[in-house]
């Protein structure tokens, strides 16, 4: 049988009314909301984000967008790092 990934991003993330979000997919939420916000800032600072390229938190904490805490890597570099 496939994998149901809109399932699976659905109970990861948790869709519809807020009140049936459980705080772990609230918390899951607030992390892509401060990684696609990170993106965003580094993309305005250097004029883009060069192909096969990804921002990265230093400190691993995706809450942290600090100009100091993200750089730009390779996306097997960032991977490798997790």
């Amino acid at each position: 049988m496939p994998r149901d990934y809109r399932k699976e991003r659905q109970a990861y993330y948790g869709y519809g009314k807020a009140s049936s979000v459980t705080p772990e997919q609230r918390k899951h939420r607030q992390e892509m909301a401060a990684r696609k916000r990170a993106r965003e800032l580094v993309k305005k600072r250097n004029g883009g984000i060069p192909k096969g390229k990804e921002v990265d938190h230093k400190n691993g904490n995706p809450c942290d967008n600090r100009k100091s805490n993200l750089q730009v890597i390779s996306k097997s570099a960032n991977r490798a790092k997790h």
